[in-house]
């Protein structure tokens, strides 16, 4: 017989217990939910950790060489006369005791309070429910500078610079009208000037009539530069209406 086999098989034969021993119960304190609530109290949502952006250092403040050693104060000439500190007190020496103050604090306190003035609160606004509390003045929220006297005034150095440049026409204006005069020119009257500009629109329309009444296609050189002809009459009549309807004032040369 197989002494293994035997071994094996009787030890297969004995129960084993596959249960574990039981673990103590793990423990919860009693504050448990407290403490959670507490926590959760004074968190507030949407709050920062300080400014989202910080300025960015300039690249000119660099850390130089020696910068954070610390300076000696400057030298100090000695002098023998100089007066010397007091002395420090004997041994022997007893401060003075027993002094009393007859001054009565508590009513000293209680008369000022009720004589000074009330301290007003500064004002702030809040512009979130959960947001933080900001000074009210640098805001802008403050009509702050429209009640200031000069407010809607038109300052000294505009009134200045419109006086001058008022000024600077002027001698223009005068400038043109002595070298009109030197010129010997005279203005168009307003009635010459409407003539002129009603005849410019009737030449106009008979050119176009002339125009319109062409053949579509030309076929013959004559044709193309009769039809050439009467495109730039056009155009040089409407340029001259252009010109004389834009200017109200026209100067012509005399003869």
């Amino acid at each position: 017989m197989d002494t293994t086999c035997f071994s094996e098989s009787i030890y297969n034969l004995i129960p084993i217990d596959s249960k574990e021993p039981p673990q103590p119960p793990r423990y919860v304190s009693i504050f448990k939910t407290s403490v959670k609530d507490t926590l959760q109290k004074h968190k507030a949502a949407m709050k920062t950790m300080g400014p989202p952006k910080v300025e960015v250092p300039s690249p000119k403040d660099f850390l130089k060489k020696h910068s954070k050693e610390k300076t000696l104060p400057p030298k100090k000439r000695f002098d023998r006369n100089e007066p010397k500190k007091p002395p420090v007190p004997l041994r022997t020496d007893h401060p003075v005791m027993g002094l009393q103050s007859e001054k009565n604090f508590i009513n000293t306190n209680a008369a000022n309070v009720i004589m000074g003035v009330a301290r007003k609160p500064k004002p702030i606004y809040v512009d979130k429910r959960t947001g933080d509390k900001h000074d009210l003045e640098t805001s802008g929220l403050v009509p702050k500078y429209i009640n200031k006297k000069d407010y809607g005034v038109t300052p000294e150095y505009i009134c200045k610079r419109n006086e001058e440049v008022k000024k600077a026409q002027e001698e223009y204006d005068n400038y043109i009208q002595e070298n009109l005069r030197k010129a010997a020119m005279k203005r168009l009257p307003d009635e010459e000037r409407e003539a002129v500009l009603q005849g410019l629109k009737k030449n106009w329309e008979e050119v176009h009539k002339e125009f319109q009444s062409l053949l579509v296609f030309s076929d013959s050189i004559p044709k193309k530069i009769r039809k050439q002809k009467l495109e730039e009459e056009m155009k040089q009549l409407e340029h001259d209406i252009s010109i004389i309807e834009k200017h109200k004032i026209i100067y012509i040369a005399n003869k």
